[in-house]
């Protein structure tokens, strides 16, 4: 295929996405999974995304004078987003087309998100053809509708002042003075070849649930998602979602049939409970997952 020789960026669309109009995800740190030959997702960004293509034969027609071309491009990318999203990871065990292979509903409801997705990129090229690239977010509606119904609205957790929330502390491990607080959570699962998903669960070395539909507000979860994707342990620390003061934690394993469970240390796990204000920022879904 010849070289575009004209862009046309949707810069209010990308806004509202919060992408850049030239690319979408080439960031080295961010998860990009290619689910097939015309989209994927940017789980760093909480994006999905598809490519779809129209093309002219006739030689007096070229694309920039002939919207049919255009229409077609955007039909073929509404086709392709809509493939991609089926195969979109929700937890352990279920993808989205579970649940549009289960419910005529749900797959009605989301057909018509993505007939709402924003239009990133416009190209046309010399050779009569136009590309579209169609975004949507992964929070919001396509949350709301995808998030297993065990994700519910977590009550307010109210602050234990100089003391800690109760856990079962592990032997050895020294008492805060009086506790640790923390801000957010970055998990580092790297070399695990673990995987991305809508609602990720960490968990103790005795399966006890430490981050999860326990601790997670729905509300939130809808918002933000439940987790955040990065490649680089630095840079996820120094990310807004967790604040200025993380939690780093080291994954032992995956744990699950779908590689988005993880296994983290007893002490770890207390380090986390050891004070009631440490679950406000489970709550609130500031968390973070570092994969390769």
């Amino acid at each position: 295929m010849k070289k575009a020789n004209r862009f046309v960026p949707l810069a209010v669309a990308a806004l509202v996405l919060g992408l850049a109009t030239q690319s979408l995800g080439t960031q080295q740190s961010e998860i990009v999974e290619k689910m097939n030959g015309y989209g994927g997702v940017n789980w760093s960004q909480g994006i999905i995304y598809a490519k779809g293509s129209g093309r002219i034969h006739e030689e007096v027609c070229k694309a920039e004078q002939n919207p049919s071309t255009a229409k077609k491009a955007e039909k073929d990318a509404y086709a392709n987003l809509f493939r991609t999203v089926k195969e979109v990871r929700i937890d352990s065990s279920a993808r989205v087309k579970d649940l549009v292979e289960k419910s005529d509903m749900i797959r009605v409801q989301l057909q018509g998100m993505v007939k709402g997705a924003q239009t990133v990129k416009r190209e046309y090229l010399s050779d009569g053809t136009v590309d579209v690239t169609l975004a949507l977010k992964l929070t919001g509606g396509l949350a709301q509708l995808a998030l297993p119904e065990y994700v519910r609205h977590v009550q307010d957790i109210t602050p234990i002042s100089g003391g800690s929330s109760g856990g079962n502390k592990p032997e050895n491990e020294p008492q805060p003075s009086p506790f640790t607080v923390y801000t957010g959570l970055v998990l580092d699962a790297r070399g695990l070849q673990g995987q991305p998903a809508m609602a990720p669960m960490i968990v103790d070395e005795n399966g006890r649930e430490i981050y999860g539909s326990a601790y997670v507000s729905r509300e939130f979860a809808v918002q933000h998602g439940m987790a955040a994707y990065d490649r680089d342990l630095k840079t996820a620390q120094k990310n807004p979602r967790v604040s200025d003061q993380p939690l780093a934690v080291r994954a032992l394993r995956t744990v699950g049939p779908g590689g988005c469970n993880f296994v983290i240390s007893n002490a770890d796990a207390w380090k986390i409970q050891n004070a009631s204000e440490n679950l406000l920022f489970l709550k609130k879904c500031r968390v973070i997952i570092v994969l390769d």
